[in-house]
């Protein structure tokens, strides 16, 4: 009698560890690729004609391209402090780069550990601190490095030969093979790419020789009625550098970076740069205008061919999940930590609420619940990535997180989704490393309203509809008009709803 209850009880248990198993299967995987300062202008999703990337535009394809995903500050570690709090940089403390995250406070991947998720981290993290809430993690030593880098893990740190983007998804595969296939997952694939100084995969090197990149409408931008814009330093004419960025005449004997490589590597980069592109400058005796369009096409070049590499990884991990059968359950998102400029206003690097660097892509596959091609154009925001991950997962988000799920606006008709009609942005690394000034502002479908500080007391307002290349500063057309007078209102609504108590002194004080 008391065998049988034991089989019995037995069986009861392992019926319900089967079935608990099941429901786990059932909730989807989550692989979000984030890569660095990728610009959405230069994905073939996105219309663009510079460069074409087949694999970033399947994931569109197979599922939504969104045409307003934005960030609330445009630099690479707030942004990844963003992603993992779900709340804006002064709240979750992670204002500017180079400093040190937080790790102990609440973090979305921490919950999905708890909600018997798998996950991992792999590649760059760039936040000071060690990651935490992870099972696993191989990270980037800082920036990282584009050959032979260090990777960190909770054993050790140990130098990997090979390029940067290979590496990571090989790093990846690997876990994804070895992991706990009883559970989801959520893995994060933090790319390198496209971080300046951008050094292409070997094979790459060349990929855009043949062709001439026009010149974007504003490369010659006069900034008429923007001292903020005068004042920064990050100009492909006067900021860019020959030697370390465009690898002209590169110190292949003392540099930190090419001392990391291989002689057969450093042979390839010679062979290209020096006996090529360095012959070809020297040969032009090029300065002035003439000088500039050179470092941009060269930027272009160099930017693009890094990019190539990354799209191509991209490609690799899709495979693997079609050929391990994992895509039927896994949602596959490609984002950036931001946006970039690509020559545009006559600038590279990102900082500024315009829509290069405010914009980033982000495309999102999620079977049986996205509808292959679909575009979805309301503004969503770094803050929502967080509660969207967790929503998806089935774990209800932290009432504190700032952001919202945005799954409700893929699963129903458009349009019959109450959703935000406007953003709010706030930027502060200043005066290093390109004196962009801090501002802060508000988006809407209309407008963009910004007020600069801490060097250049200013406020900019642009039409986006008439004027989507922001060259018309109206503000002091329209000071005073109930357009402004309305958007300070709103501007100051979101400052209080998203406790920014810095922004609504000095918004105060301007009065």
């Amino acid at each position: 009698m008391i065998n049988t209850l034991l089989r019995g009880t037995t069986f009861i248990i392992s019926s319900l560890l089967l079935t608990a198993a099941a429901v786990a299967q059932q909730r989807p995987n989550i692989i979000f690729i984030l890569s660095d300062d990728h610009a959405y202008q230069s994905i073939s999703a996105y219309g663009s004609k510079l460069a074409q990337t087949p694999n970033i535009d399947r994931i569109a394809r197979e599922g939504a391209v969104f045409t307003h995903a934005m960030i609330t500050n445009a630099i690479c570690g707030p942004s990844r402090a963003t992603l993992l709090t779900g709340k804006y940089s002064h709240v979750n403390g992670y204002k500017l780069n180079e400093k040190v995250f937080d790790g102990n406070q609440p973090t979305f991947p921490k919950l999905l550990q708890q909600n018997g998720y798998q996950t991992a981290w792999i590649g760059k993290w760039h936040l000071g601190s060690l990651p935490q809430g992870f099972d696993f993690f191989s990270i980037l030593k800082g920036q990282g490095e584009y050959y032979n880098p260090n990777f960190i893990t909770s054993h050790d740190t140990t130098v990997h030969p090979g390029y940067v983007t290979d590496l990571i998804t090989q790093f990846s595969q690997n876990w994804l093979t070895r992991r706990d296939t009883s559970k989801p997952f959520f893995l994060v694939v933090g790319e390198k790419a496209t971080h300046r100084e951008w050094l292409p995969d070997i094979q790459d090197l060349g990929a855009y020789d043949s062709i001439d990149f026009p010149l974007p409408a504003t490369f010659n931008d006069d900034y008429n009625d923007r001292l903020a814009a005068r004042d920064q330093d990050m100009t492909i004419a006067k900021t860019m550098r020959l030697k370390e960025d465009l690898k002209v005449h590169a110190d292949y004997e003392k540099s930190g970076t090419y001392n990391r490589f291989t002689p057969e590597q450093k042979k390839a980069f010679y062979e290209y740069y020096e006996n090529k592109v360095s012959k070809d400058f020297d040969a032009q005796h090029l300065s002035g205008a003439a000088l500039t369009k050179w470092k941009y096409e060269r930027y272009l070049k160099d930017y693009l061919a890094t990019a190539r590499s990354l799209d191509r990884n991209i490609g690799r991990l899709l495979d693997y999940l079609d050929q391990t059968g994992l895509s039927r359950n896994t949602i596959v998102v490609y984002a950036s930590d931001q946006g970039f400029y690509m020559g545009e206003h006559g600038w590279f690097d990102k900082r500024f609420m315009y829509e290069e660097s405010l914009k980033t892509p982000f495309v999102m596959r999620y079977p049986d619940v996205i509808k292959p091609g679909t575009t979805v154009n309301q503004f969503t925001l770094n803050i929502d990535w967080a509660p969207t991950f967790l929503d998806a997962a089935g774990v209800k988000a932290p009432a504190d997180m700032q952001g919202e799920s945005f799954l409700p606006l893929l699963k129903k008709t458009a349009g019959s989704t109450p959703w935000r009609k406007d953003i709010y942005y706030h930027y502060y690394e200043f005066p290093e490393p390109h004196h962009v000034y801090p501002h802060f502002g508000i988006r809407t479908e209309q407008y963009k309203l910004i007020r600069f500080y801490g060097g250049d007391d200013s406020w900019e307002l642009y039409d986006v509809n008439k004027d989507p290349l922001e060259v018309h500063n109206l503000y002091k057309q329209k000071a005073g008009s109930k357009i402004v007078t309305g958007l300070k209102a709103r501007l100051r609504a979101l400052i209080i709803q998203y406790k920014d108590n810095e922004a609504l002194q000095l918004l105060d004080a301007a009065k």
